[in-house]
């Protein structure tokens, strides 16, 4: 496995659904887990501390309220962890995004949007630190910035057609 996609919790289930589509894009092999910073630390700790002796590469953590699986997850390991702030009330993710992006100097949690762009943007993220080292994710990550670019370019094409025949 290259890279461990952990929700503290299952109702996570619907904004890592997209980092998986991502990772099976790009033929990146990964494993799941639900593990809580809160109720199963120990588990959560065991997990990091053994995650790059058993091949993992990157930790993505997708968590809610207080959002502190990222923070442990890293504290136990040297391995990059990226943060996925999932919303939930009654701060509408707001918390989870604090949680993240106050880790303190030293225990770093790379994190990224909100919501399910953010389970997606995790994925392209871990790619993108795999791409160092591995031509075959690197081009497939090169070729999907492509077709991002000319998805736009299409858009912008059928918007100038659009006005144009307006006139």
């Amino acid at each position: 496995m290259s890279v461990a996609v952990i929700m503290g919790s299952k109702s996570d289930l619907d904004i890592v659904q997209g980092t998986f589509d991502v990772l099976e894009k790009f033929d990146i092999p990964f494993e799941a887990r639900v593990l809580s910073a809160h109720r199963t630390p120990d588990e959560a700790a065991d997990f990091a501390k053994n995650a790059k002796s058993r091949g993992i590469k990157v930790i993505i953590c997708a968590a809610g309220m207080a959002a502190h699986l990222g923070g442990v997850i890293a504290a136990h390991t040297t391995l990059p962890v990226v943060g996925v702030p999932v919303a939930s009330a009654p701060f509408n993710g707001l918390d989870a995004l604090f949680s993240f992006v106050q880790m303190p100097p030293g225990i770093p949690v790379a994190t990224v949007t909100a919501g399910k762009a953010g389970g997606k943007n995790a994925a392209l993220y871990a790619a993108s630190i795999l791409a160092l080292s591995d031509e075959n994710i690197a081009k497939k990550l090169e070729d999907f910035r492509k077709e991002q670019r000319e998805q736009v370019l299409k858009a912008d094409e059928e918007l100038q057609k659009a006005i144009e025949g307006e006139k």
